[in-house]
């Protein structure tokens, strides 16, 4: 798998590639859940170009060259990985979208935006609050006061899979726990965006002149849509798909709706 890094250490994996000039990157939520989480999402992508998988310096697996303080630029170094291609597409799932939504400095290396089950501000967090509250999960209560006494990655990656039932529809249980199994867990990045980003966070920018595609699961517990309900958002080039029957990750529920909702955006690309 050809690897390259930026100057600051934002890691970009190619996953595949296709005839055509555009470049997708694809940069995870959590923070701290790792690119690996997007290997489905790529998989449904049937896409013209090249598809990479990006992680910023210091989250997920991405821990072999960074710096004394790998977060000191977050999230302005996505610019760094926009910059690093031509034709780039970025496309940010979950807290991934807020990061770009917050470094309006991305536009003027991008040609379209994709945002995955995201949102416009922090307010979807006082939301999924409330719904931890009326559909609690017991063991996920009992995994959160042991990452609080020991916050190790052992008992980040116990968390995390105790929350599988917010993330995934109930028949996709199984198939989202084996997901969420699989992934390099960063604790240092999760408190990094806790201290400093999850309960500020505000859009700074908003594309009207390059082609979007904004995708959530129907069912997405995690993070809230009703943000997006501002009509400044509802600008013309704006694609939107809510994929039915999905939840956080809906290209695992639902890969066919996704893929479609990426081929749609690409004909948009390609006609500009």
């Amino acid at each position: 798998m050809e690897t390259r890094f930026t100057t600051s250490g934002v890691r970009m994996r190619l996953h595949s590639s296709r005839p055509g000039d555009l470049n997708w990157l694809l940069l995870p939520g959590g923070p701290g859940i790792g690119s690996e989480s997007l290997q489905e999402l790529a998989d449904a992508m049937d896409v013209p170009g090249t598809i990479w998988l990006v992680d910023l310096p210091g989250d997920g697996s991405n821990t072999g060259r960074q710096h004394d303080d790998p977060f000191r630029l977050w999230p302005h170094v996505l610019v760094e990985a926009a910059q690093e291609l031509p034709n780039v597409v970025f496309a940010g799932h979950s807290t991934g979208g807020m990061y770009l939504l917050a470094t309006p400095e991305v536009r003027e290396h991008i040609v379209g935006l994709v945002l995955l089950d995201t949102a416009p501000d922090c307010a979807w967090h006082a939301e999924y609050v409330q719904m931890t509250q009326d559909h609690p999960l017991p063991r996920f209560e009992e995994a959160l006061v042991a990452y609080g006494r020991d916050n190790s990655v052992a008992n980040l990656t116990t968390l995390v899979l105790e929350s599988t039932e917010w993330n995934f529809q109930p028949w996709a249980i199984e198939t989202g726990r084996a997901l969420l199994a699989r992934m390099p867990y960063n604790r240092e990045a999760v408190e990094w965006s806790d201290v400093n980003f999850d309960h500020t966070y505000k859009a700074r920018w908003w594309p009207t002149d390059i082609p979007v595609l904004r995708l959530w699961g129907a069912n997405d517990r995690i993070v809230s849509q009703r943000g997006w309900d501002d009509p400044s958002y509802g600008t013309p080039n704006v694609l939107t798909c809510e994929v039915p029957d999905a939840g956080h990750f809906p290209w695992i529920e639902n890969p066919g709706v996704v893929g479609e909702a990426f081929r749609e955006l690409s004909r948009r690309l390609l006609a500009r």
